[in-house]
Order: structure tokens, then C-alpha cells, then sequence
């Protein structure tokens, strides 16, 4: 589902709205059970699915275990990348160590080691469009897309001049091996759910 924050009329012009305004009113009209993000000025909501969570839930916990308990890997978090009207929540994001928020509470790109981001059907444009391209002019060193509807995980690294000039692509089971990026180790996709 999307809603372009240009259709609501009390906002005729969202370019002079800041990204804190805008998660406002996201989180005004974000219904229970979906996640929501502004990608490029629009908003874009898509359910929360169980397989959906097995997977973040299960990177999240890998990472956990390979950097420790008090580790930064987040999810559903907050933030803001380059580009007009980009502020994400990521399915899962890794923080350098050391990272602090921004004064405003806010976890800043040029921190993120890694995200790694789970398709839906209606916002799976974003993901390999939109925040691909955002992820990229943030320099993230690693992008993931777990698509869980072709049982692939797409691997995005050596960001430059604002596009990824590194990509692999490999089948739910087979390691996704990051031993020679910054984060230093191999995902284990062997018990990703498909969808």
C-alpha cells in the first residue's frame, strides 16, 4: 500500500516538510500489523508477516551472536539517508562500534555497517530501486536483499560515486559469506522460511 503525502490535503506541498514532520504523520496513519517508511517523499506501508520476522529475527540474532550482546544491530529503527524525502526503517541495520545518536535521538548513515532489508510484494521496488540507490550514496559498505517469494539473497558491496559496483546473488541454504567485508563473517540462510 502507498500513500503519496501529496494526496492528504491539509499537506499540499510536502517539500517543505522536514523528515521529522513527516514520521509524524506517518505515525498517525501507519495501521497495526504494517511498517512504514518515507521512500523518496511518499509513504509506503506493507504488513508485517511471520516469515517475514523469522528472517529478520534470524539475522538479527547471528549478528548478535558473531559481535556480541551489546552490539547496535537494529530493527524498524529510523533513518534518515541521502537523497529527498528518504527516511527508512530498515529491516535489520548494524552500527559501527562507538556509534552514537545525533542530537536529535537519530542513528546517523554514516554509522550503518550493514543493512540488510526482507521483500514484500508491494514494496519490493523500493528495496531493489529507491533505498538501493540511497544505500549506495550513504557509502553503507553492505546491502542485503533477503527476497524470500525466490528463496535469493542479493549482496550489494563497494559502494562508489553513489551505486554498488559489487553484487552477488545466492539461493536460501548457501552462506552469505561477508568474511572479506567490514563486518568480518559468513549468514547462515539455511533456515530462511520462503514465502
Amino acid at each position: 500500500m502507498t500513500i503519496a503525502l501529496t494526496d492528504r490535503t491539509e499537506m499540499a506541498d510536502n517539500s517543505e516538510m522536514s523528515s521529522d514532520e513527516m514520521f509524524e504523520l506517518l505515525y498517525g496513519i501507519v495501521p497495526e500489523g504494517y511498517k512504514g517508511e518515507i521512500v523518496g517523499g511518499v509513504v509506503h506501508m506493507a504488513p508485517q508477516r511471520g516469515t517475514h520476522w523469522e528472517i529478520i529475527l534470524d539475522a538479527c540474532l547471528q549478528l548478535k551472536s558473531h559481535f556480541g550482546r551489546l552490539s547496535r544491530v537494529m530493527s524498524d529503527v529510523r533513518l534518515d539517508l541521502p537523497g529527498d524525502g528518504n527516511a527508512f526503517a530498515p529491516d535489520v541495520f548494524k552500527l559501527s562500534d562507538g556509534a552514537e545518536p545525533d542530537a536529535k535521538g537519530h542513528w546517523r548513515y554514516q554509522d550503518v555497517e550493514f543493512v540488510l532489508e526482507v521483500i514484500s510484494r508491494g514494496t519490493a521496488d523500493n528495496d531493489y530501486g529507491r533505498k538501493k540507490a540511497a544505500y549506495a550514496a550513504g557509502d553503507i559498505p553492505v546491502y542485503v536483499i533477503v527476497d524470500p517469494y525466490t528463496g535469493q539473497c542479493h549482496v550489494h558491496t563497494e559502494p562508489k560515486d553513489g551505486e554498488y559496483r559489487a553484487k552477488r546473488t545466492l539461493d536460501f541454504g548457501d552462506p552469505v559469506d561477508l568474511t572479506d567485508t567490514v563486518l568480518g563473517l559468513s549468514l547462515d540462510t539455511g533456515s530462511f522460511p520462503r514465502d
